[in-house]
């Protein structure tokens, strides 16, 4: 039995499966990505998406969608599917499905009459390349199959509109074809395993329409490029491989390229597998160094994501050591921005703390393949940046915290800002997680300076640390059992706020098990939602409990009641340092209610962030690295008791 499975009679219904998105990655950066399906309904779908270096790397989608047509005397059966203008489906492919299946790869099946055919997708681990694998599983004629691609050529957050600019021309090779629609861009060689022929038949097809950002409130239109088609025939039982690169291929070799690919990937069995599947679609390798994406479609490697995100994933995979090795690539950049360069970059000032967080989390999860006493030099000069201010945007109080105002620019991880330059949570002065972070960078450093027998250090630093601690229990702590969010001057933030629990939740804080116990019962009775953590509290007059409309309406709402799934790692550190043992029953509900979400929104994955309000449906990114690395701590700590 499968883990994950679809009602097939509900798969040609598009209320029900045009809003669940599969997503598929690979080590070279690319990515597909459609709905169910296999009708795209974002900008930022596609079948072949790849970042291009002549681009400074950004994302573009070269192959839209590869629609495939049954062709049985002289009738033809196009099973694949677009939208275009006032909501008409054409074709209407997806009458035709009949099953889905994640596992161990994307797998679509479309029955017409007597007509069984299997379409199977992969990316090649490490090359701009889609493989899609076509078998006839039943037939009772002669079949033939005819391959159309939709070519874009466009960066992910554009649209194509019809234009003379495009080259039509192609060039013939091995058993397909080539096309280059613009300057500048790379070949995209589309090619089978066995001779087709290629018809060309050059044409725009217009008005194409991508539902989910017309509800986000972006353009939704555009036009795509159709060259012609390719055709061949096929037999029962017979497979016939497709792919769809940047650089030519050997076509015979293509049926076992696929069976290689298909060999390396993780089964998807389990709720764990899943999760372990999803982490290592955020690995990105760029020339000479990896990185780590912080989601999808449109998030780019951060440095406080990856911080935030990387021991999480990591703690459950068999392999470590290539998230050992995205640390260590993070660092120069991590020197360069907020040490080399800070009074230019430093704007977000929390992120360097983050790092201190990453190295204790690294050293719990993977020990074998971080040692903090290396990098006890970067942790050194880094805690004298924050010591000595960025004059104009942070500086260090008379008491020891860290104040930050920069008028205008986010300062931590509540960033949210609207097209108009307004900041939604702007958080100016002592915020209450940024100098618990502060708090944990100085403690874990004094901690490897003992180690490596530092004692100057600690004779400067241990009593900073000691009044830092004094000073934030007295800034931040009140009578009603929580901590202020932010402190500025004589104002004290009495919102009640996630970040409260970040603080508890570090390996070292100044607050005590009852202080921690006090602030996890009210994050408990007032933000803990089936779906992470909330950033406001529903009681708060600011509270919006739907993340809805256009991108400003949006941004309104991201950090006003909105859950965080990745405050759960959080949370669940809390929980065990307070309740011990007994913790362990919360965490697996929390655990067994996230199940019911991975065949929900992005197949196998975890989204951006939900709404506060139930059903708390998912918004944001469709998939994102934090958030998964939540949940795997989760089950590591509930596998380590």
């Amino acid at each position: 039995m499968k883990y994950i499975q679809f009602d097939n009679s509900k798969l040609p219904n598009l209320e029900y499966s045009l809003f669940k998105e599969i997503l598929r990655t690979n080590r070279a950066g690319a990515y597909m990505s459609t709905s169910l399906t296999g009708c795209n309904t974002r900008k930022y779908h596609g079948l072949l998406v790849c970042p291009i270096d002549a681009f400074g790397g950004e994302d573009y989608v070269m192959l839209s969608s590869l629609q495939c047509t049954v062709v049985q005397h002289d009738k033809t059966f196009n099973l694949g599917i677009q939208q275009y203008k006032d909501e008409y489906f054409e074709p209407k492919g997806h009458k035709y499905m009949c099953d889905y299946t994640p596992d161990p790869i994307t797998k679509m099946t479309h029955r017409v009459g007597g007509v069984v055919l299997s379409q199977e997708f992969i990316l090649s681990e490490n090359e701009n390349q889609v493989l899609i694998k076509y078998t006839l599983e039943e037939a009772h004629s002669d079949t033939s199959l005819r391959l159309k691609p939709f070519l874009a050529f466009r960066n992910v957050h554009k649209l194509m509109e019809e234009n003379m600019q495009v080259n039509t021309h192609y060039t013939e090779i091995a058993n397909g074809v080539k096309f280059r629609l613009y300057d500048g861009f790379p070949e995209l060689s589309i090619q089978t395993s066995k001779k087709s022929e290629y018809i060309a038949m050059p044409d725009w097809y217009r008005d194409v329409e991508y539902i989910k950002e017309r509800y986000r409130g972006y353009g939704y239109r555009e036009a795509l490029y159709v060259p012609g088609y390719f055709e061949f025939p096929i037999k029962k039982g017979e497979s016939v491989v497709v792919s769809a690169s940047l650089t030519e291929v050997s076509p015979a070799s293509l049926k076992t390229k696929f069976t290689r690919e298909v060999n390396r990937r993780t089964p998807k069995d389990s709720m764990q597998n899943m999760l372990l599947n999803a982490a290592q679609q955020f690995i990105h390798r760029q020339e000479n160094s990896v990185m780590l994406k912080a989601g999808y479609h449109w998030k780019r490697p951060q440095l406080r994501d990856m911080f935030v995100a990387l021991a999480g994933l990591a703690c459950m995979q068999e392999d470590k050591k290539v998230y050992a090795e995205i640390f260590e690539s993070s660092l120069p950049n991590l020197r360069r921005l907020y040490i080399e360069q800070a009074a230019m970059n430093n704007t977000s000032i929390d992120v360097p703390l983050w790092f201190f967080y990453c190295l204790n989390e690294m050293e719990r999860f993977m020990p074998r393949h971080i040692k903090m006493v290396e990098h006890f030099g970067l942790m050194n000069d880094l805690l004298n940046h924050y010591w000595n201010g960025v004059p104009g945007k942070m500086h260090r109080l008379d008491n020891g915290l860290i104040y930050a105002r920069n008028e205008g620019e986010p300062q931590q991880w509540m960033n949210s800002k609207t097209s108009w330059g307004y900041l939604v949570t702007p958080r100016y002065g002592c915020a209450v997680e940024v100098n618990a972070l502060w708090y944990n960078a100085i403690a874990t450093t004094i901690s490897i300076a003992t180690t490596l027998k530092q004692r100057e250090f600690i004779d400067i630093w241990q009593p900073r640390l000691n009044q830092i601690g004094s000073s934030f229990i007295s800034t931040f702590c009140n009578d009603k059992g929580y901590l202020y969010d932010y402190v500025d001057g004589d104002y004290k933030s009495k919102t009640i706020r996630p970040n409260q629990l970040i603080a508890a939740g570090l390996r070292h804080t100044p607050l005590t098990r009852e202080q921690k116990k006090s602030i996890l019962d009210i994050t408990t009775r007032e933000l803990l939602t089936p779906r992470g953590i909330r950033s406001l509290t529903p009681k708060d007059d600011k509270y919006l409990g739907a993340m809805e409309g256009n991108g400003d309406q949006r941004a309104m709402a991201k950090h006003q009641g909105t859950a965080y799934p990745w405050l759960l790692g959080f949370y669940a550190d809390v929980m065990v340092d307070v309740h011990r043992n007994s913790g362990m029953a919360q965490l697996k509900r929390i655990i067994d209610d996230f199940e019911s979400e991975l065949p929900e929104h992005c197949i196998g994955s975890i989204s951006e962030c939900y709404n506060g309000n139930p059903p708390h449906q998912a918004k944001g990114a469709i998939s994102m690295a934090w958030n998964v690395a939540a949940l795997l701590k989760l089950m590591k700590i509930i596998e380590s008791k």
